[in-house]
């Protein structure tokens, strides 16, 4: 049974975690293969919400086995805090929860770089989380990283962080004015983190392609959005990793033909948390009933996200580069009382028409968008069970998006629930 692949369609923040959660009803493992705890994933199951950084969302399904796979970047820290939270709510993770000996570690130091970088970019400041994700993964490309398996054994990872905090605290004190690191606290520290996350160490590439071989049904859990990737996302207002459905292959360790199909997860409408171009943002009033029905606060941060009109154009491109097989529209219920509901079909850049998502962020930086409006509703669609108890109007903007995208949208969600779902075609299907 070839694996299939959850990515978000947008800057991130679409619903991915109740998603994972509501699919892996169906699947067996559930693999995590990009970001770190810069993203937020947040389940509620019969009112009860539990928001995850790191562990994959399938955790909350007691059948099912969780990987961190080698493309995630861990906060041993923070994991432990999860894992500890987990467990206080009944949810036990022995046995279930492996973790890639080849995922780097987020050190203390990373977040203060972090920190410092973007404060010392000014006005060109990305607007980072501040957890140390993007100075990891550089430190990953120029191999001077310190991966998980290196802290289960102490002379290589006493080797390794000696290394690494020389380079750490040349930086920390030359070049951004603050204070070094002592070696020893930050040794004890990560030796303790290692002794309480020993038991979770595995060879997950082999772990994945052993339940794929059994004809397990396996699912990859992506993080951020696709709009925030590395290459193809709005640069540099972007994240460190690759968020795309191909970033699957070197983060989580399985070739193109474990994958059956790709579902992608687009909100309603649009939102986006940092700095960076957004065209339909709501700088009024609007915007601000958006985000206040929505409760569009960062699950990581609790960042006010800037909120606006659904806009398909980055939307068809992340289609094209992500080989979205089925989406899954979330938050339609946030929508409900606004009448009319625009819907941007195009833009226009220098008085000429544009219906591509420009690579040139000066270009997006400039572009307005072209309207379609839509009638809205006034019913309240919480209690809708099945497609057809929806309203009139709410099932034509869903059919609207879905052919101005050519792509179906197999999945709607009405309220963040895992019983507030419904089904139109089954995502796992051709």
């Amino acid at each position: 049974m070839p694996g299939h692949v959850i990515i978000g369609m947008q800057w991130g923040d679409e619903g991915k975690g109740k998603t994972v959660d509501y699919l892996t009803e169906r699947a067996d493992l559930v693999a995590r293969y990009a970001g770190g705890n810069n993203a937020g994933h947040t389940v509620v199951v019969n009112g009860k919400k539990t928001v995850l950084h790191l562990i994959p969302c399938g955790i909350l399904h007691p059948s099912t086995s969780c990987v961190i796979g080698n493309g995630t970047v861990i906060d041993p820290g923070v994991l432990l805090q999860e894992i500890d939270r987990l467990a206080e709510a009944g949810c036990e993770v022995k046995g279930r929860l492996h973790i890639s000996e080849a995922a780097h570690v987020i050190m203390p130091y990373h977040r203060v770089i972090d920190a410092a970088q973007d404060r010392l970019r000014g006005k060109n400041r990305v607007g980072t989380t501040g957890r140390g994700i993007g100075p990891v993964y550089a430190d990953k490309a120029a191999r001077t990283g310190i991966r998980f398996g290196d802290l289960l054994d102490r002379e290589t990872f006493e080797d390794k962080l000696r290394f690494a905090l020389d380079h750490a605290n040349l930086m920390l004190t030359k070049v951004y004015g603050e204070q070094p690191m002592d070696y020893a606290a930050l040794r004890d520290e990560y030796l303790g983190h290692a002794d309480r996350l020993r038991a979770h160490a595995a060879d997950t590439v082999e772990l994945i392609h052993a339940a794929l071989a059994a004809g397990k049904r396996v699912i990859f859990e992506g993080a951020q959005g696709a709009l925030l990737d590395l290459d193809h996302g709005t640069y540099p207002y972007v994240t460190s990793s690759t968020t795309m459905s191909g970033g699957v292959f070197g983060g989580a360790g399985v070739g193109p033909g474990q994958i059956q199909g790709v579902i992608g997860i687009l909100k309603a409408y649009m939102t986006r948390v940092g700095e960076g171009p957004m065209p339909t943002e709501l700088k009024d009033a609007t915007g601000e009933r958006l985000r206040e029905i929505g409760q569009e606060y960062g699950a990581t941060t609790g960042r006010p996200r800037r909120c606006g009109w659904l806009d398909l154009v980055p939307l068809r491109r992340v289609i094209k580069l992500c080989g979205v097989s089925h989406i899954v529209m979330t938050k339609l219920d946030v929508l409900t009382g606004f009448d009319p509901l625009p819907l941007c079909i195009g833009y226009e850049l220098d008085g000429q028409k544009l219906d591509r998502f420009p690579s040139r962020i000066s270009q997006l930086e400039r572009v307005k968008p072209v309207y379609e409006d839509l009638p809205g509703w006034k019913d309240d669609l919480s209690r809708c069970r099945s497609w057809d108890d929806l309203p009139a109007a709410a099932r034509s903007y869903v059919r609207r998006v879905e052919g101005l995208l050519g792509a179906s949208i197999s999945v709607v969600s009405i309220g963040p629930d895992r019983d507030q779902t419904l089904v139109r075609r089954d995502p796992f299907g051709g």
